[in-house]
């Protein structure tokens, strides 16, 4: 298959986590995923803007519900901040507008606020952050892949999903949502953009594969 009927055919969501605001390699990131021709969502974390939130809640002591809307809306600023640095990017707030992000043939960078205010089985809490949305989002749109773009080296392949939030890579609820919506995710350190344009061509992930569920112990011989 020609590379770009693969990218026709594969649907990435890709979720660029919120340290990269101060990653070297970001702009690389969306030039990758804006030359993408329409296969990638970008997630955007909430990167400085939810750190402010949560530091609004520590010192205003509004509940979680009111914080979770607001860190909603600080994943949309930092998405915002995203498709302004490159022209393929375009802001996409439901399932309708990633559609015609795609037949377009450009990126689509969700803003998240409208579709998970309403579906109210995703918790307002701390536990659920963009990770595990990025994987309800792969869910809501069959995607084929999911990609996590993290600061942070990873080893092992693969890995599980709860090991990744044991050492807080990612957050405490995203093992559930991965195995409820991805097909097949994965995790790349932010200095693997090469890898995501690859990956691209070949459809298979970048960086290491990420299971929902850890692979069972083999057992002794007898």
């Amino acid at each position: 298959m020609e590379a770009a009927d693969l990218a026709r055919r594969l649907l990435w969501v890709v979720k660029l986590g919120g340290s990269l605001a101060g990653s070297p390699h970001l702009k690389r990131w969306l030039a990758v995923l804006g030359d993408a021709g329409g296969a990638a969502v970008i997630v955007p974390g909430g990167g400085p803007f939810a750190d402010q939130v949560r530091t609004a809640q520590r010192q205003y002591g509004f509940d979680d519900a009111a914080a979770h809307h607001m860190a909603l809306l600080a994943m949309e600023q930092y998405g915002r901040m995203l498709a302004g640095l490159h022209a393929g990017l375009r802001p996409a707030a439901s399932r309708a507008e990633i559609a015609r992000a795609r037949r377009a043939r450009a990126t689509a960078v969700w803003m998240p606020t409208r579709m998970v205010l309403g579906a109210p089985r995703i918790a307002a809490s701390w536990d659920v952050t963009s990770d595990s949305l990025a994987a309800w989002l792969a869910g809501a749109l069959a995607a084929d892949r999911l990609v996590l773009v993290k600061s942070v080296a990873l080893t092992g392949n693969p890995i599980a999903a709860t090991a990744l939030a044991r050492r807080g890579i990612v957050d405490s609820a995203f093992p559930d949502y991965v195995a409820r919506g991805a097909r097949e995710a994965w995790c790349v350190d932010d200095a693997r953009h090469a890898d995501m344009a690859r990956a691209f061509r070949t459809g298979r992930g970048p960086g290491i594969r990420v299971l929902a569920r850890a692979e069972p112990k083999a057992r002794s011989a007898a």
